[in-house]
């Protein structure tokens, strides 16, 4: 940690004796095209964002919607993917004026063949230049293989409708540790850095922090995980989430994927990884360390409760650490941070050009094609990225004179706690030089589309210092103060960030990113998939909440019974193929790679 921090501050020593050489003005974000011109009234113009992806539905408030206002004299509404939504607003004939997509796969080819999304080679009336050419400079010139990897998965001719989120200008090997397994730091310290070898252990430890903290910062019960539903898909998604934490294997279908050697393991299986970790979070139940509300709770409930100090454990840096690091909590002593078990081999996924398979798109009756192009492409920029990140630029955070990105005062406390209050803050925008109060917390006026463009762990081609968007990797987050419960962590791990610990550990797998997208279902295979899906939510839930091995046994029984009526092998054989793709599109990248 002091060679790093050595390093950091000789890094700016140098630089700050050369700044009359190497002062680095990175210009603020400027519309180039005539976009703006073709809204003639002053009254914003209010655009439908339906997203799959959302988990808020309306008019978008906070900071975000001031400063789509200012740039683009819009209002965004944020439509959710809830039941049905898909297919009635596919019956309406109109998707939205920006539509996210969840995946790649069936929905988004759908939309395509039926005409629903614009076409984004399509020559613009009166120009001798495409909508992407013209209202997208900036992914236009750069976003040339994400561009490239959506003409290939929509399966149109070479036609263009979007592109992937994640995308990373540069290659390199992956991206940053999503899956920290968070504890609480001060609590595991307290307890003498017990052993932790395996998920027994873990619940041992958890079950010890509930004995010396048994109640949270407002009184409520504790508990060492909380659960919620709300991202729920074929599975339980936290069930099959601490599958890939712990073995690595990625989501895929009705089951798992294996991406070191192209095994599947099927979710039904009596010995297979997800009845496994069924069994993990029932015995958590049994002990009395998971939160009752988990079945029934929505993410931002749950995100509360962590915040308080309810929650001890969680495989998400951002539904753990992210949440309950604020200043005052590390002031106090008291952090969440990375214990990974000895065994576990948590995965961690590619960092590539190509894109993810949640794609950016714009619905093709759009009164505002060009519009929503310019929008894109604002938030596709290293400017656009940051703010969704962290907020309007110059309030928030910004670039010194060395090209090195660091937080305001302001943007040193909405970083630490997203709930921070907004209320009569007052910016002045750096595009019109108009002046705005702003209202709501920080996270009210994060985007809710819930979508990103650029990778966060990618260097920022506008910064000098070759820092990524990551704000652990900022010479100013480097070299700012260290609380000691921080320096506990670094003193018992030996390094000073996440990633160097599980770099350090050397147990991870990479999941690779591919050009892969999900084969069609037929209308059959669909009414079964779906009877399928809700029959393993369902008693999923219920095992998880059984006060007995016979009770759990008769929830897995059931649920079993149930999908093979409904046809569950041939949901099986689907997943099964698109296994055998996903392998086979690794084998040819790895073989294009050794050239």
């Amino acid at each position: 940690m002091k060679k790093i921090l050595s390093l950091a501050l000789a890094l700016l020593m140098l630089l700050g004796s050369m700044s009359a050489l190497a002062e680095h003005e990175v210009p603020y974000y400027e519309i180039t095209s005539d976009v703006l011109s073709l809204n003639p009234s002053s009254e914003p113009i209010r655009l439908e964002v339906y997203s799959q992806l959302a988990n808020y539905n309306g008019l978008q408030t906070g900071w975000s919607a001031v400063l789509l206002k200012d740039l683009f004299n819009v209002e965004v509404v944020i439509i959710p993917d809830q039941d049905g939504t898909y297919e009635t607003r596919m019956a309406t004939g109109n998707l939205g004026d920006i539509v996210v997509w969840g995946a790649n796969g069936e929905d988004y080819k759908q939309a395509v063949q039926k005409d629903m999304l614009l076409n984004w080679d399509d020559i613009v009336y009166g120009k001798e230049t495409s909508y992407v050419e013209e209202y997208a400079p900036y992914i236009s010139a750069n976003y040339g293989p994400a561009l490239a990897t959506n003409r290939q998965v929509s399966e149109d001719d070479g036609n263009l409708y979007g592109f992937g989120f994640g995308v990373a200008l540069q290659d390199g090997a992956h991206q940053s540790f999503m899956y920290s397994w968070d504890i609480r730091w001060d609590l595991y310290a307290q307890l003498g850095y017990p052993e932790m070898k395996n998920l027994d252990d873990l619940l041992n430890v958890l079950a010890a922090m509930k004995e010396i903290c048994p109640k949270d910062e407002l009184g409520n019960e504790t508990y060492g995980a909380s659960l919620w539903p709300d991202w729920d898909g074929n599975m339980v998604m936290y069930v099959k989430a601490l599958a890939t934490a712990y073995y690595g294997y990625d989501e895929l279908g009705f089951g798992l994927y294996n991406p070191t050697n192209g095994e599947y393991y099927d979710a039904l299986d009596p010995n297979g990884p997800y009845i496994e970790m069924l069994k993990f979070f029932n015995k958590m139940f049994r002990m009395g360390l998971l939160d009752p509300n988990s079945m029934t709770q929505t993410y931002d409930e749950m995100g509360t409760k962590v915040k308080n100090g309810g929650v001890f454990w969680g495989i998400f840096n951002y539904a753990s650490s992210a949440a309950f690091n604020t200043t005052a909590h590390l002031e106090q002593g008291k952090m969440m941070y990375a214990r990974v078990p000895d065994e576990a081999n948590p995965i961690v996924y590619g960092l590539s050009n190509l894109g993810g398979n949640r794609i950016w798109s714009i619905g093709n009756y759009t009164a505002y094609p060009e519009l929503c192009m310019a929008i894109l492409d604002f938030l596709a920029t290293p400017e656009g990225s940051m703010t969704m990140w962290y907020g309007p630029r110059g309030l928030t955070w910004d670039y010194d004179e060395n090209g090195g990105m660091y937080f305001t005062e302001l943007g040193k406390l909405t970083s630490t706690d997203s709930k921070y209050d907004m209320n009569g803050i007052e910016w002045t925008s750096p595009y019109t030089g108009k002046t705005y109060t702003l209202s709501g917390t920080f996270n009210d006026g994060c985007l809710q589309i819930n979508n990103t463009t650029l990778a966060r762990d990618m260097v920022n081609p506008d910064g000098a210092l070759g820092e990524t968007f990551n704000k652990d990797t900022w010479v100013s987050v480097l070299t700012s103060e260290v609380y000691p419960i921080q320096e506990d962590w670094r003193n018992w791990s030996g390094v000073t960030l996440v990633d160097q610990y599980f770099e350090q550990i050397g147990k991870y797998t990479v999941m690779p990113d591919l050009p892969y997208s999900e084969s069609a279902k037929s209308d059959e295979l669909k009414v079964k998939w779906d009877q399928c899906a809700k029959s393993i939510t369902t008693n999923s839930w219920r095992a998880i909440f059984a006060k007995a091995d016979g009770e759990f046994n008769m929830h897995i029984r059931n649920m079993t019974n149930q999908c093979n009526a409904y046809g569950y092998a041939e949901c099986l054989e689907w997943s099964r193929q698109e296994a055998a793709i996903k392998w086979q599109l690794q084998q040819e990248q790895e073989a294009l790679k050794a050239q």
